[in-house]
């Protein structure tokens, strides 16, 4: 029963850090150096 409860919250953690870099993707910022890449100078890969 405790494994399901540890899984459960591993699982929650993975899928809110997901949604996190997917709305930040949209919003036009780099998953990788956290700014937008507009403004980057060109470091950031997309």
């Amino acid at each position: 029963m405790g494994t399901m409860v540890v899984l459960l919250v591993v699982v929650g953690a993975v899928a809110l850090i997901v949604k996190s870099m997917i709305r930040d993707k949209k919003n036009g910022k780099s998953i990788q150096c956290g700014v937008s890449c507009k403004d980057c100078g060109g470091h950031c890969s997309h």
